[in-house]
């Protein structure tokens, strides 16, 4: 625990020194909404065991919320951020009281076809901007006296909700209903013996996991200015899970090691490779799988003796 404790201590105090370190901000602040996303997905399949194949819906309908309440209709950040969440709260709570009913495949298919539903609806709608977008989105001023226009400003807020997130996730899973959501990862059927619901305990977990994806997509649309359909693509739900199993599953840092990761792969080696990066990155997958089956931080956490080993959970079963 002292070795953890220091390890957190010397990320957040370089976290806090990144815009002094001549680190590209807008860089950074993408890989922390990106390590957002990563967390409130691992909170769903690391602590739920609920492989989810549409969590960009969230992640992107969020996105496309906030940038529309800003360009269209002119609402502070605070407001847009607070509309897109909310949004995808409502679309988590609708997607996640279809899913749960099923286990497994089944689950990840109902959510795959979901998320493609909601990937058409942002093409087709007339408020969208269908392929090209919602495009040149102003950052504006927080609360009336933070200017999010500059890069230094903007990156403080993201990293302070990058922090709230991550605590928030710690609190939930020690919390006694994370205890009930991992009794039932482990043994749904004993869960059930013992008069648990388990459909209440899953669907609040989804519609958590929606909830800080949709706060990730909103401070990303901030932070680029745009809102496009990649935003909800399935490639972009292929990569929240790309990120989550690489770094380990059931995690809490693992997620974030593995956002790391396969962002800086694809900010610097997309101009040296083009789209070799996508390959690169799965060999970089296929090894660590083969090497590493806990994921990253999960597999160090278990040699070094920080937590206690467990084998590694399929991902495709509930």
């Amino acid at each position: 625990m002292r070795r953890v404790a220091i390890v957190y201590g010397l990320l957040a105090l370089f976290a806090l020194c990144v815009p002094w370190l001549g680190i590209y901000p807008v860089f950074m602040m993408k890989l922390l909404c990106f390590a957002m996303f990563a967390c409130a997905y691992n909170l769903l399949l690391g602590f739920g065991r609920m492989l989810s194949f549409g969590h960009a819906a969230f992640f992107g309908s969020a996105a496309y919320v906030t940038s529309w309440l800003v360009t269209a209709h002119a609402c502070g950040p605070a407001t847009a951020i607070l509309g897109g969440v909310a949004a995808a709260a409502a679309l988590g709570f609708a997607i996640g009281g279809i899913a749960i009913r099923r286990h497994g495949i089944y689950f990840a298919m109902i959510t795959l076809a979901l998320g493609q539903l909601v990937y058409f609806v942002c093409l087709e709608a007339p408020f969208t901007g269908g392929e090209n977008g919602l495009q040149g989105v102003p950052r504006g001023t927080l609360f009336g006296f933070l200017p999010l226009r500059s890069d230094v400003v903007m990156y403080y807020l993201v990293l302070a909700a990058f922090l709230g997130v991550f605590l928030f996730i710690r609190r939930v899973v020690h919390s006694p209903y994370g205890q009930v959501l991992k009794a039932i990862r482990e043994n749904e059927p004993r869960a059930i013996s013992l008069g648990y619901d388990i459909n209440r305990y899953k669907l609040l977990a989804f519609v958590l996991s929606a909830t800080l994806a949709g706060l990730a997509g909103a401070l990303n649309s901030l932070v680029l200015g745009f809102a496009t359909l990649s935003d909800v693509q399935q490639s972009t739900s292929g990569e929240v899970i790309l990120m989550t199993l690489l770094g380990g599953t059931g995690t809490f840092f693992g997620p974030v090691v593995g956002a790391a990761i396969v962002v800086t792969l694809q900010e610097y080696l997309s101009d040296i490779v083009g789209g070799w990066v996508t390959a690169i990155i799965g060999v970089i997958f296929v090894a660590c799988v083969l090497s590493f089956r806990r994921g990253i931080v999960g597999e160090l956490a278990a040699r070094l003796g920080t937590a206690a080993a467990r084998p590694p959970v399929p991902a495709a079963t509930q």
